[in-house]
């Protein structure tokens, strides 16, 4: 019964990152009302280095701790489904055995102690993550490897190549370089390529000026990313991390869309310390108000808008906590891959409804006729479709297989 109850208590625990993600919702909800009431909009840059003559903008730091918010959900929710499979593996009597009935030297026994490692299963675990993460050089190391494997109890796959080593919560910490890298470059891309109308501003009209001034390409300053370009570059840096590390890409894609979604709540209010991403002119109470540098020309004369970054926050906000509480609670009913799946179904629809009052958006154009259908609002039909199309085809064949 008491152990019960301990476990009850711990599964009503908040996770610390909860108190963050709670705190910088209360952050923005202030900083928003607080333009609601005076109209105005903190500076864009928050840092200036004079010795470098260098700003740091907002845009980068909400960009980035979004980012870095993300992972530290994905790493805590990769070493729950780590511990899982550890528990399911490794016996209970094993896991709690004492660890000092191994004959290990004094300076080992010293550096567990000093990691609070006091069972079998305080130590196999994180070996099975990594065993240099252990605290021992290199003949410490073969030294232990040697005492556990004289253990009858212990499987050599414990020890060589864990089943929980694919949820080493590292990964997310080296996996993110891959994917921000070839994330950026295919944001870069995506926006090359369809350029938006405000960037007429500063002589771009279309993909083939910025290959006439090659600096443009590089020049982030100006005009921006796609966000369906950094999907693809992300994608293909977990996809080259995965192999090199050898963990299934689908099973940690799912995990890693719910830190992409939170990232992209709180990435978004770079947008609105850029007073950039603003829809329609609105009166509505909650209308954002534009300085008049940064509003299109069309619209010199108005002042409001409708908050077109806030929405898509919102709207990533709801697909968070639908992601989150699906991976917490029912990941088990999901095929691997699914949750991503559906990431890509919430937020093609979300961008969907954006694109209905934004209004900087390169619309289709074929040959000489111009369309009123903004190339996101296509590629998000077809993204949406297609992850439809993988879920539905995916689980007719696993149902053909089980009739």
């Amino acid at each position: 019964m008491t152990k019960k109850r301990a476990n009850y208590q711990k599964r009503r625990q908040l996770a610390p990152y909860w108190y963050v993600i709670i705190f910088l919702l209360l952050v923005t909800a202030a900083i928003y009302i607080y333009h609601l009431v005076t109209g105005s909009t903190p500076d864009r840059a928050a840092i200036h280095i004079e010795a470098l003559n260098f700003d740091v903008f907002w845009y980068g730091i909400w960009i980035v701790g979004g980012i870095a918010l993300g992972s530290w959900v994905v790493a805590s929710l990769a070493k729950e489904r780590g511990e899982k499979v550890f528990r399911k593996s490794v016996p209970y009597k094993l896991r709690k055995r004492p660890l000092n009935s191994l004959d290990l030297p004094d300076e080992v026994e010293q550096v567990f102690v000093k990691r609070n490692y006091n069972t079998f299963g305080d130590l196999l675990l994180p070996w099975g993550f990594d065993s240099r993460s252990v605290g021992l050089n290199k003949d410490g190391t073969a030294m232990v490897q040697k005492q556990l494997e004289s253990v009858p109890q212990i499987k050599q796959e414990w020890i060589e190549d864990a089943p929980w080593r694919i949820w080493n919560p590292d990964h997310v910490w080296n996996g993110i370089i891959w994917c921000l890298i070839l994330g950026v470059i295919g944001a870069r891309l995506y926006h090359i390529l369809t350029p938006s109308p405000s960037m007429a501003a500063v002589g771009i009209y279309s993909p083939l000026d910025y290959f006439r001034n090659p600096y443009q390409l590089i020049n982030f300053r100006n005009g921006g990313l796609g966000i369906y370009g950094g999907l693809a570059g992300g994608a293909l840096g977990l996809f080259l991390y995965s192999r090199r590390a050898r963990i299934p890409m689908l099973a940690w894609a799912d995990l890693a869309v719910v830190g992409l979604a939170l990232g992209q709540v709180f990435g978004r209010w770079g947008n609105f310390f850029n007073q950039e991403l603003y829809g329609r002119p609105t009166d509505l109470p909650w209308a954002v108000t534009i300085d008049p540098l940064y509003r299109l020309a069309d619209y010199s004369d108005v002042g409001r808008f409708h908050p077109a970054f806030l929405y898509e926050s919102l709207w990533s906000l709801l697909t968070f906590f639908v992601l989150y509480t699906l991976v917490k609670r029912y990941a088990d009913r999901f095929l691997t891959g699914e949750i991503m799946a559906l990431y890509l179904i919430f937020y093609a629809a979300g961008r969907t409804l954006l694109e209905l009052v934004r209004l900087d958006s390169r619309t289709v154009s074929l040959g000489a006729f111009q369309t009123s259908l903004a190339i996101a609002t296509l590629v998000s039909i077809v993204i949406a479709l297609l992850a439809a199309i993988w879920v539905f085809y995916r689980r007719r064949k696993l149902k053909r297989r089980g009739a």
